[in-house]
């Protein structure tokens, strides 16, 4: 028997946003922890400026997760509404229109209508969402799912750098006890999410490892400049 094959694209929805949120967390999170511990900041202040940068980014990816997707769901529940509509009154036009799209795929016109005839009496819509449309039951937007795996992730993320923070006694220690941990784990999450989507790991860890270095080092110049010691 041949291998079986397995496919990641089911996972595209979810893995996106818990990897945007996740790399979000961590990078926004070192970094603002970064920029305070550089200015010289005390051990409560740069504990409270990461607890707040956890729960208010959490919040956002949320909420800026849940209205872009749904701004996509929108727009296909219009679309399938508009196709439902025209299968009820042209649906002869909508069968030829179907056949035609499988024989731009290189079926012959005859075994095109057939299927197109076989499809239609199972699922008309479907079909034309799937077809027609690019819409399938896989890559649907799903706005509350989006919403949750920003937002988690984000947490999660978050919550490395300012454990980090929370473990080092010392505030002189968290700029760089912080920064190197939190570059490990942007790399482990590279890889992690090359994992999971089928893509090099090498390329991955180290597109995520250097812009996660370049936000911290800057934010990080940033309060070094402007702080004043506590």
């Amino acid at each position: 028997m041949p291998a079986s094959h397995f496919h990641r694209i089911h996972r595209s929805g979810w893995l996106r946003a818990a990897v945007l949120g996740a790399n979000d967390g961590i990078v926004s999170t070192a970094s603002l922890i970064a920029g305070v511990a550089a200015a010289q900041g005390s051990h409560g202040a740069i504990l409270t400026a990461g607890l707040a940068g956890l729960v208010a980014g959490a919040l956002s990816m949320a909420a800026g997760e849940y209205v872009s997707v749904q701004s996509q769901s929108d727009v296909e529940r219009a679309d399938l509404r508009m196709e439902q509509s025209s299968l009820l009154r042209n649906s002869a036009v909508e069968l030829q229109e179907l056949a035609d799209i499988y024989v731009n795929r290189g079926l012959p016109a005859g075994l095109a209508m057939q299927v197109a005839q076989a499809l239609t009496a199972h699922d008309a819509l479907d079909a034309h969402a799937r077809d027609e449309l690019g819409i399938s039951k896989i890559t649907r937007a799903r706005p509350v799912q989006a919403a949750l795996a920003s937002a988690s992730s984000f947490a999660a993320g978050a919550a490395l750098p300012l454990a980090l923070a929370v473990l080092v006694a010392d505030p002189a220690l968290i700029l760089p006890v912080t920064g190197v941990g939190s570059v490990a784990c942007l790399g482990l999450l590279g890889a992690v999410a090359a994992w999971a989507g089928g893509a090099p790991k090498v390329r991955a860890v180290v597109r995520v490892t250097l812009l996660g270095v370049v936000a911290i080092a800057v934010t990080a110049g940033v309060g070094s400049l402007f702080g004043v010691a506590a």
